[in-house]
């Protein structure tokens, strides 16, 4: 009668070999059961069974097993010895020798891959960011010839100078991410995937003067490329995020047909399906696609260390303001006449004696509205500045002299509810918006049954006083600093983004419904109530007692 194995052998053990695919783990057992060298790559053993199980040791009756792989051909019977065997010791250090070597590899490439998030006291801990080397076509090609490129698109080499700190500011957040502390360069561990694609630069060498096809062509290159990554199908990509540097408008064309929101401009990158998937950072939101994120306009100022923020707090705390009001805009006299609240504000501040414009707004042949040392002056001497929505009541609602003034100190006031509340989810408070600024129905100043002026004049200085605090407190999440230093302790706009970024990705992996923002419940309360009796019965502008 045969015996048992537990009896014929003076021992047994497993042994588990871990390590990438393709790095040789069959071919080492079929080495070692073989004792042969195997010089030929045996066929990819991945999701098949094991090839080897289990080995019997013995100074008797030493015996190896071995089964088929999946039909591996190379698969070997098992091999019995008869009678005594004196390298039993030597297998067996072998196998010892084996497993140490796999032990080792295992500990040096794999374990210290993952270290970084099991470490507790690990600050990047569920933060680690992996960035894509995307080909050049997507972004070192786009801009090599910056220059005027047969008029179809002005120079854009300026933008690219000063370490990247002009318009747009996306060229400027690929430099960033080089200074980011939480990168990593094993997307296994990473929390998100950045996509340095140059969005930006792309809509504006294909602006004008091109087709379809070729205004949509790098997206959609994009697109495909990003869906055949093994980064990508972790989450389908929901896990991924590019700064694209302009509006969502400008990325929200489909290519043809009806389903063109804007058929004439732009390119159609948030309909692509990686688009469609992916956190795209837009410096206005279309509220629409739930993936297109709104951040902050980039402005004049960009500190290089928490002093250069606090100081500059303490400046605009400090500053005497003479101005109950500002604007800095030119006429949009093409805008339809149903939302014209743009002409309606600057007649009211060209009307009133505490109001402030630069020539830029009286005239749209001036170029004063592009001087930032002027424009930062005026600011600094306004309390309020007003901000209608943008030339085009439906594409574009908020203006980059939104978080100028901010930064300049001033108090907002808007007639959109989507110029500010709608959107910027990350860097303005989500509830409380009237702490930081005044909200005016753009229907009551189309109508001209609103004075903004008695509006403004309404709101007790202590109340004003505390506004104003608000939106000192919000300027460092509202500046972009200088890519070439790194603050401390103060969180700028990018590190305000990259903290959404990643709440958002943990939210969709615990199941929730996560989407860019969109329409407030309802209009918030305005301050025109309290004074709609101090308009007069015609419906001038000018309020009876307005320079009380």
């Amino acid at each position: 009668m045969a015996s048992s194995p537990a009896s014929s052998y003076d021992c047994s053990f497993k042994v588990l070999l871990i390590g990438d695919s393709a790095v040789g783990k069959s071919s080492l057992l079929v080495s070692f059961v073989s004792a042969a060298h195997i010089d030929d790559d045996i066929a990819p053993t991945i999701e098949q069974k094991s090839m080897f199980t289990l080995w019997w040791l013995s100074s008797k009756k030493p015996a190896q097993s071995a089964r088929k792989a999946g039909g591996n051909a190379r698969s070997r019977r098992a091999v019995q010895s008869k009678g005594p065997c004196p390298c039993s010791l030597r297998n067996l250090a072998i196998l010892a020798v084996v497993a140490w070597t796999f032990f080792l590899y295992l500990d040096f490439s794999v374990i210290s891959g993952t270290a970084e998030v099991s470490n507790c006291g690990d600050p990047c801990r569920g933060r680690y960011i992996y960035v894509y080397d995307l080909p050049p076509r997507f972004n070192t090609d786009i801009i090599r010839d910056c220059r005027e490129a047969g008029g179809r698109w002005g120079d854009m080499c300026a933008f690219l100078s000063n370490a990247g700190l002009g318009r747009p500011p996306h060229r400027r957040r690929h430099g960033r991410r080089r200074s980011w502390v939480c990168l990593t360069n094993r997307s296994a561990v990473a929390s998100a995937v950045f996509v340095p694609f140059y969005a930006g630069f792309d809509f504006l060498r294909y602006q004008r003067g091109y087709d379809k096809a070729t205004r949509d062509a790098a997206s959609a290159d994009l697109s495909f490329w990003l869906t055949v990554q093994p980064q990508w199908r972790r989450m389908a990509g929901r896990d991924h995020f590019l700064v694209a540097g302009r509006t969502g408008w400008d990325f929200r064309r489909s290519g043809g047909g009806g389903g063109d929101a804007n058929p004439d401009r732009g390119n159609g990158l948030l309909l692509k399906p990686a688009g469609r998937n992916m956190s795209l950072l837009v410096l206005e939101s279309t509220l629409e696609h739930g993936s297109d994120f709104s951040v902050p306009y980039p402005t004049y100022f960009h500190p290089r260390s928490d002093a250069d923020v606090l100081r500059w707090q303490d400046r605009v705390r400090g500053q005497h303001r003479t101005w109950l009001m500002a604007f800095v805009g030119a006429p949009r006299p093409d805008v339809p006449p149903r939302i014209q609240v743009r002409e309606r504000v600057i007649a009211q501040c060209k009307a009133s004696s505490v109001c402030a414009m630069p020539g830029c707004a009286r005239s749209s042949g001036s170029a004063q509205c592009h001087s930032p040392a002027d424009i930062m002056r005026l600011f600094q001497k306004a309390t309020f500045y007003l901000q209608p929505p943008g030339g085009d009541d439906y594409y574009s609602r908020t203006r980059r002299s939104v978080f100028d003034s901010m930064v300049a100190g001033c108090i907002p006031v808007f007639f959109h509810t989507g110029t500010a509340y709608e959107q910027y989810p990350w860097h303005l408070p989500e509830d409380g918006h009237l702490k930081y600024s005044v909200f005016i129905p753009d229907a009551d100043v189309r109508r001209r049954n609103v004075s903004v002026e008695a509006v403004l004049r309404k709101i007790p200085p202590a109340t004003v006083e505390r506004m104003q605090e608000e939106v000192i407190m919000l300027i460092p999440t509202l500046l972009y600093a200088d890519p070439r230093s790194k603050l401390e302790t103060i969180k700028d706009a990018v590190d305000v983004a990259i903290d959404g970024i990643l709440d958002t990705v943990a939210r969709i992996k615990n199941g929730e419904q996560v989407n860019c923002g969109g329409p407030v419940a309802t209009d918030p309360p305005n301050l025109f109530a309290a004074t709609a009796s101090r308009i007069a019965p015609n419906g001038s502008v000018r309020a009876v007692d307005q320079h009380r």
